[in-house]
């Protein structure tokens, strides 16, 4: 008599697919700030350290001034030289405009100092700008924070040319995840879509957000495209820096999880074995992806179809099989 071969197998729908996406990340700022000096110099002094708060205002570097102190001294100097020339050519087109008007002098007379004291009035003008110019070059040799924030990073110190930003400045109180994307499953996400986010150092904390932003170019190094994912509610203890992993599920209430061993493939084309009647059928199915030591089913299989995992090398179409565990 024929032998009916056991075999090993599972339902389908006894595990489903969810988060079937899962990009590690790492918490970020939403807004940073790489700050740097208006004018080179050495550095004199640094005020802050990682992670200090700071505030609007705040001055967190100094380079050396001397040298755009004398511009200003020279600026000064300028401005009280076009000053007092202004002044002599003020009452000298004062004085031409009386004679004028007694026949004293011609109007070409007039015209003449008329015309000086525009000139001087011009170069004052200037002088004016120098020195707000020259004032200015001395307001930036402070680097002063722009608002609230945390400091991240620090690459100037004292004694060094600042030519370069010097420090990072992470605005307070927003923050965001930032995941790398590879270009084959960029398909699979868009801008406003949900994810689940959770913690690596914090296990118990799991959070709602969605995608902020997609960038348009792939890093020319990783070939990755970067994804910013906002947080509604961005709990007190999750710190920047921290390990994160953001989670995809939408559309994954439909799929299917099966053991690797599920699979038979003798060609381009992946296919299970389906048990119905006590007999097989082969039946070719989709794969959305894998997860750990499983395959997710995106179509192929329906939900209570009994699949077999374990006995399939030696099966044939329409074969009558007993499943493992079935009386003798």
């Amino acid at each position: 008599a024929e032998s009916i071969p056991y075999v090993r197998t599972v339902t389908a729908g006894t595990e489903a697919a969810q988060n079937y996406l899962v990009y590690p990340g790492e918490v970020r700022g939403r807004y940073e700030s790489n700050l740097a000096f208006q004018v080179s110099g050495k550095i004199i002094s640094r005020n802050v350290n990682l992670g200090d708060e700071v505030h609007a205002g705040d001055v967190l570097m100094e380079i050396d001034p001397r040298d755009i102190e004398e511009s200003v001294n020279a600026a000064r100097a300028g401005l009280a030289s076009a000053n007092a020339n202004f002044l002599l050519a003020s009452d000298n087109e004062k004085r031409y405009r009386s004679l004028l008007a007694s026949g004293a002098v011609s109007q070409a007379v007039y015209d003449q100092y008329s015309t000086q004291l525009k000139a001087a009035q011009a170069t004052l003008e200037q002088a004016e700008a120098q020195m707000q110019s020259a004032l200015n070059q001395l307001n930036y040799t402070r680097l002063t924070a722009g608002h609230d924030g945390v400091i991240s990073s620090i690459s100037g110190e004292v004694g060094q040319v600042a030519a370069a930003p010097v420090i990072t400045l992470v605005r307070k109180g927003e923050k965001e995840v930032r995941i790398y994307i590879p270009e084959n499953n960029l398909a699979d996400i868009s801008a406003g879509q949900s994810a689940q986010i959770t913690f690596w150092a914090l296990p118990d904390v799991a959070v709602s957000g969605h995608i902020r932003e997609i960038a348009p170019m792939a890093d020319p190094v990783t070939r990755t495209y970067q994804v910013c994912v906002a947080i509604e509610n961005m709990p007190p203890q999750v710190q920047l820096g921290m390990t994160a992993k953001v989670h995809f599920n939408d559309g994954s209430e439909n799929m299917l999880i099966l053991p690797k061993a599920a699979i038979y493939q003798t060609d381009d084309t992946p296919q299970v074995w389906i048990v119905k009647n006590s007999h097989v059928e082969l039946v070719p199915v989709e794969i959305a992806g894998y997860e750990n030591n499983s395959i997710i089913i995106k179509s192929g299989v329906q939900n209570g179809d009994v699949i077999v995992t374990g006995g399939a090398a030696k099966l044939t179409q329409g074969q009558e099989v007993r499943l493992e565990g079935d009386a003798q």
